[in-house]
């Protein structure tokens, strides 16, 4: 195995401009891959829906990765308005500037810990997917916080990974498997307290069950159902490998195939001046 293919893809997104070419390459591909997903677009119609932009508003989409949903608020606050889609990683930032289709969209490098905004100055935030991956995801809904102006919605949806549940195949269960930290970050449940203990008011959590009944659907948001990524994401050890996969091989020809787990799309105001 190349030292590229030992890598993993989850622990990367945390420091992919320092990885190789190789798995860049593949956590680009795996971004574009979920964000195609029909079942990534439900959770994300969902969240649109509870954001509520509207034209004219200054937005940030904070871990923005390729770009497709700030395009999208783009799209909707038109040319008055703005949005700022920042991520970590400046090679994901260059390919999502790469995509870019004329909008109200600037891409920026920083980071989500240590926001290079002034305090109030966007009309709404929104997070995808990044607390899980942060060692300090309370230091993030901070600062989220605070570059919100007073009134202002923010935003956050992330994974609560011990809701995964499976149906049709085996060992998904098995200790080693759930040993994965990432597997074990519960960030979307705790999400809602993070938010109100960071001073927001009326905060809510919607749950939206994401659910795949095939392995290649299910391969493009949780990477260790494709053979191929199966020893670089480093979840399935490799003395389960093979009865993991004939597991699967089967549970799809019989066609009783399923894997589900919960995100939580969680929506909170910033309180009035003197309110």
């Amino acid at each position: 195995m190349s030292a590229a293919a030992r890598e993993s893809l989850p622990a990367s997104f945390s420091d992919i401009d320092r990885s190789s070419e190789e798995l860049k390459g593949h956590v680009i591909e795996y971004l574009s891959g979920t964000a195609s997903n029909p079942e990534i677009r439900r959770m994300r119609a969902t969240a649109f829906q509870l954001f509520a932009a509207t034209e004219g508003e200054r937005l940030l989409d904070a871990g923005c990765g390729l770009g497709e949903v700030a395009r999208h608020l783009g799209s909707v606050v038109g040319p008055r308005g703005s949005v700022v889609a920042l991520d970590h990683s400046a090679d994901v930032i260059s390919a999502a500037h790469a995509r870019h289709d004329g909008g109200p969209v600037t891409y920026v490098v920083g980071d989500v810990t240590a926001l290079d905004f002034p305090d109030d100055h966007f009309d709404g935030v929104r997070s995808e997917r990044v607390l899980q991956h942060l060692a300090d995801p309370a230091a993030a809904i901070a600062e989220l916080v605070r570059v919100t102006r007073p009134g202002g919605r923010v935003c956050v949806i992330d994974t609560d990974w011990p809701s995964l549940t499976h149906d049709g195949f085996a060992h998904l269960d098995d200790p080693s498997v759930r040993s994965s930290s990432l597997l074990g970050s519960t960030a979307g449940r705790i999400a809602r307290s993070l938010m109100v203990k960071a001073g927001l008011r009326g905060v809510t959590a919607s749950p939206v069950t994401v659910c795949f009944t095939s392995p290649s659907d299910a391969a493009t948001v949780l990477p260790f159902f494709d053979p191929q990524q199966a020893k670089a994401v480093d979840f399935i050890p490799d003395p389960l490998l093979k009865s993991f996969f004939d597991s699967v091989d089967r549970a799809a020809e019989r066609g009783d195939f399923l894997v589900a787990f919960t995100m939580w799309v969680s929506l909170g105001r910033k309180g009035e001046e003197g309110g």
